[in-house]
């Protein structure tokens, strides 16, 4: 199994999404962890797939919500067009799972088609908990 490399963003409820430098194929896994408005949460989820996210998991508050804006959002960037297999985005809400759980399917179950070589764990949350989040990832 091929390591990949982890990365972890930090917004709060009302952050806009930063430009996302040196990503391109990657695996995003969203621990949302406060209500999120739904503009922000659609702008959030553009973002992201326009960034190159091919595989989301969301994960906490709203993550069914979550998974049908990411969908929606990468339908949007392809025109509703079939695309090839290697360029579909997966979608996946973990809504009754304990985070840890979540992490361990992103790792060991979550493929895509594509070589997704990064990970982008994208923490909504008003306090940041890089180290906690990190050490509880490489753990599952």
């Amino acid at each position: 199994m091929q390591k990949t490399a982890v990365r972890y963003l930090h917004l709060t409820p009302d952050s806009d999404f930063p430009a996302l430098e040196g990503l391109s194929q990657f695996k995003a896994v969203l621990v949302v962890e406060a209500e999120v408005a739904e503009m922000t949460m659609w702008e959030t989820s553009r973002a992201l797939i326009a960034s190159g996210c091919l595989y989301a998991l969301a994960w906490g508050d709203q993550c069914e919500a979550w998974r049908e804006a990411l969908e929606d959002a990468s339908l949007e960037a392809t025109d509703y067009d079939d695309v090839p297999e290697e360029r579909q985005v997966i979608t996946t809400a973990h809504e009754d799972e304990e985070l840890s759980e979540a992490f361990w399917f992103a790792k060991h179950r979550a493929v895509h088609p594509a070589e997704l070589r990064e990970t982008l764990i994208v923490h909504i949350a008003d306090a940041a908990r890089r180290e906690e989040i990190e050490a509880e990832y490489r753990d599952a």
